[in-house]
Order: structure tokens, then sequence, then C-alpha cells
């Protein structure tokens, strides 16, 4: 959707979309609609005919081992692929529904925190999507009656003036022992400082060890009964340290960056419960995570916060840009912290895409795949033993997953060298494969698209490319909101030896498959 002009434009354009986003979803096959079966079932006919009428390459004595390679590499990377979407449905169907029964019957039966602390960072936001945020925040402290402080962490008084005038005119019915407003004005750049501070006043003004504190962002709009279906959990179960939330996407920007987005989203939804299988989430979400206090307070937690770096053999020690909450996830990780899901409490999150969307992808991968990477290198460091095993594999296969998502596209090329044929039966094979991959994704989204599986191996050959680019680039850090902040930047015989790494290793590689293949004699 392309932005509209002018904020009351925009914020017509926004409300109306909340209206719709929060309205029940489809469920089942309610969401088919008859144009996208017509659709759908006409590109597995075309799938169908052309392997039917091409003829078939796979299994030619010339590249019937390039064929094997494939099969098992798809295999492992499919059935691990499955083995997710089955603890996912085991999560959504058997796990999680009496998790929640225990959480709502404990509501009803009057149980509430002591107290509520929202943190949240803001840097010269659309007002309009102050606006719906801080609205959103409103109604749901209005609805659950519970004290709430909302700690505000911000860089000027651009922010500050919309925010107190929104709070002025539509809070003024909220009592000050309801709900009390607190500006932070960092004092140092970058979102962390801003969360440290906020941090440090809380510490400063005394939280309880059983409170609870939402981590948010500044562009986050609560769905319906957020409060309740979140801060619930924590009642219900003594031992739950954090959990975060499901999100839906609203993207101004080209169409395919939204479908793109909404394919995240789901991808999103299907991983992190079957993660939560194990109690553990490979990350808690900076958009909205909820936790206990007890950990929030603590001096340690607060600088890792601030200062979080990685001391790197041939980048020394840097200093992490963004990624916060991979920050938050690895110290409750050390500490064997219960953290879980919560499927069926929603935050909208509002993504303005401005100049090029392909760019806003890659930086997007830049900031994702470098967090992880920063931040599993020490989790696996950690070891099976301070997790589920389960969870530790997880990490490890991420690590994995980008070299063996490049094997398919170099192979089948040196097999085309071999047989021109046989990069059309590949290409069957990878629309067939990802429209299958697809079909179970459209369960976890409110609407499917059939552009998912195109853009889904787009999706997988960026971002492993890009998190190849980053593992040996782990001090370059760019992020697009906060002031366009960047760091690690530079052309020094550091930058130098990184892609002299990188150059040999991907050549390494390539050439290993070349060998393999057949494309390059080796004696």
């Amino acid at each position: 959707m392309d932005a509209p002009h002018g904020d009351y434009a925009f914020s017509k354009h926004l409300n109306a979309w909340l209206s719709e986003l929060r309205r029940p979803a489809p469920r089942g096959f309610a969401k088919w609609t008859p144009a996208f079966l017509v659709n759908y079932f006409a590109l597995w006919a075309v799938i169908v005919a052309i392997a039917v009428l091409m003829p078939n390459r796979f299994l030619t004595p010339e590249v019937r081992h390039v064929t094997i390679t494939l099969g098992v590499l798809g295999i492992w990377r499919f059935g691990w692929w499955f083995t997710h979407a089955l603890r996912a449905e085991f999560y959504r169907r058997l796990k999680w529904p009496p998790m929640r029964r225990a959480a709502s019957a404990l509501w009803a039966s009057g149980w509430r925190p002591r107290r509520v602390h929202i943190q949240m960072t803001t840097y010269y936001e659309e007002p309009a999507i102050t606006r719906a945020v801080i609205g959103s925040i409103l109604q749901q402290v209005r609805r659950a009656r519970i004290p709430t402080s909302l700690w505000i962490g911000t860089g000027s008084s651009y922010d500050e003036l919309i925010i107190r005038d929104y709070v002025k005119t539509h809070g003024a019915d909220l009592p000050a022992d309801l709900m009390d407003l607190i500006f932070v004005r960092q004092n140092q750049p970058g979102k962390r400082m801003a969360i440290g501070i906020i941090l440090r006043g809380m510490s400063r003004r005394g939280v309880d060890p059983d409170d609870l504190v939402i981590f948010m962002d500044g562009d986050a709009v609560y769905g319906g009964d957020v409060l309740e279906k979140t801060l619930s959990m924590f009642g219900a179960d003594p031992d739950l340290q954090a959990l975060t939330t499901d999100e839906e996407v609203m993207c101004y920007g080209p169409r395919w960056i939204g479908a793109w987005l909404e394919m995240r989203f789901a991808q999103r939804r299907l991983a992190m419960q079957s993660h939560a299988v194990s109690n553990r989430v490979l990350t808690l979400t900076g958009r909205m995570s909820v936790f206990r206090a007890r950990f929030i307070v603590d001096e340690k937690f607060i600088r890792t916060i601030e200062a979080d770096h990685l001391d790197h053999w041939l980048w020394g020690r840097f200093r992490f840009l963004s990624g916060d909450d991979k920050s938050t996830w690895y110290h409750l990780l050390s500490k064997g912290a219960k953290m879980i899901y919560v499927p069926d409490a929603t935050v909208y999150t509002i993504e303005v895409i401005k100049g090029s969307g392909l760019e806003r992808m890659v930086q997007n991968f830049r900031r994702w795949s470098g967090n992880m990477l920063r931040n599993g290198a020490r989790a696996i460091a950690l070891g099976p033993g301070a997790m589920p095993f389960f969870i530790w594999w997880c990490i490890v296969d991420q690590r994995i997953a980008m070299w063996t998502m490049m094997v398919s596209p170099v192979l089948a090329v040196f097999a085309t060298m071999t047989d021109p044929i046989y990069i059309w039966n590949v290409l069957i094979w990878i629309v067939a494969s990802r429209l299958l991959l697809s079909t179970f994704l459209y369960t976890y989204a409110r609407r499917p698209d059939l552009s998912w599986p195109f853009i889904l191996y787009f999706n997988q050959f960026i971002n492993a490319g890009v998190k190849i680019y980053m593992i040996f680039h782990l001090s370059k850090q760019k992020w697009s909101n906060r002031g366009n902040q960047s760091a690690g930047e530079g052309t020094g015989i550091k930058e130098r030896f990184a892609l002299f790494q990188l150059g040999t290793t991907v050549a390494a590689f390539v050439a290993g498959l070349a060998i393999y293949s057949g494309m390059l004699p080796f004696q």
C-alpha cells in the first residue's frame, strides 16, 4: 500500500486498517477465496503439466550424483522444516489451550499483578503512528484497571509534545494512581542507551521483583485484550520469566514488500510455536515482550542492554548497535529462564517503506542476520546443557542452513552446463516445493498470497547470501531507524582481510562443488 500524503490522510488510512485487522481472521479454508483457489490449482496444473511434458534429466548418468546430493539435502532441510510444523501444531492444538484456560480462569477470579511498567522508546515517529500506539495503551490500561507506569524514552521534545497532548486529551479520565507518564530524555545516542536510562529510572523508583515490565517499540499498536492475555500467564505460571506475542504487519510501501513481510510473520508464528514447545523462544521480540521484573532491574542486565559487545579475533571488541531484543534474550537464556510465545495476543506493527524496497529488504536482513550471528555464537557456546537440546540445535542449524541453501543453486548451475534441460527440472522442483511449504504457511496467515512460493525462495536465497557476508563482517551494523546509525564501516586492513576471507571461502565452496559435480577436473 502506498503511503497517503499528509498526517490526517495517513491517520485516516491507519485507523481504517486497524479496524479491519482487529476483526476475527477467517479460519481454515474460509480464507481461501474462489479467485485464489482457481489460481492456486491452476498453478499446480501448470507445474504438473510441465513436469510431465519436460524430459526428466534428474537420473541421467552424467548428473545422477548431483541429483542424489540435492535429494539428500532436500530430505534433511524439508524434514527439519516439517518437524517445526508438527511441533507448532502440537503447541497450538495441545499444549497451548490448557495454558490459556488456566490463565483466563485466574484472571476471572480477580488476580492482577501489583504494577505494570511499560518501557517504550520512540524517535521522530510519524505523529499518526504515535497517537495510535498511545491510544491503544490508554485503552488497555482503562480496560485492565492495573496500576501502570508508562516510561517513554525520547531523543527530543518532538515526540514528547505529541504524546503529552494526546494523553491530556484522551486520558484525562485515568487517575494518577492508575497511570502515570514519565518521559526520559536520553543524553547519549542510540536506542540501547534510551532503554538503559529508563531501566535505571525504574530501579531508582522501586520495582517489586514480581512486577511485570513490558518492552515495546514506538510503532507497535496493542490489539484487543493484550494486557489480560499476556499478564495472566505470569500469574498462572510462577516459573515464567518472559514471553513474546503474535504480530501482524501493515506496510506502507511496494505491494511485494507487504507480501514479503506478511510471509515473514507467518513463518514467525510457525517457528515461535515450535520453539515454545521447549519453553524457550529464539528471540524476545522488541515490538512487544513482557518480563518478570526480577531480571530487568539487575545491574548486569542493564549493562548488557546499554553496552553489549563481542570480542572478535579480527574486529576486536565492538559494541552492538541494534539487537537489544537479542541481548535481552541471551541474558535470560544464560539464566535458564522459561520463555513462551502467546499466539492469541496480537501487536500490530506499522512499516513505512521509503525509497528502494529491495534496499530496505537487504538492510533488514543485514540487521536481523547480524544480530542473530553475533548472539548465536555465544548462545551455542553455552552448550546444550544450558537449554533444551532442540533449542540449542536450532541455533546451530541457523549457521548451517546459510551454506546448505547455497548448495542447490550452485550444483544446479553446474549440472545445467552438462545438460541444459536440467535447470528446468530444478525450477519445477523449486516452485512445487515452495508452493507446498506456502500451503502450510497459509494456515498461519490472515490471507493466502500466491506470490509467496516465489518470494519464499527469493527470501531464502537473499537471506543466505547476506548471512554469509555478515559472518565475515560481524562488526558492520546499519540501522535505518533512530538517525540512520551505522558502525563498523571502513576500508582499512581489517576490512580488506575480511573480504579476502569471504572471497577465499566462497571460492573454496564453489570449487568444491565444481569438483564434485565434475565440472572441474581434479586428479
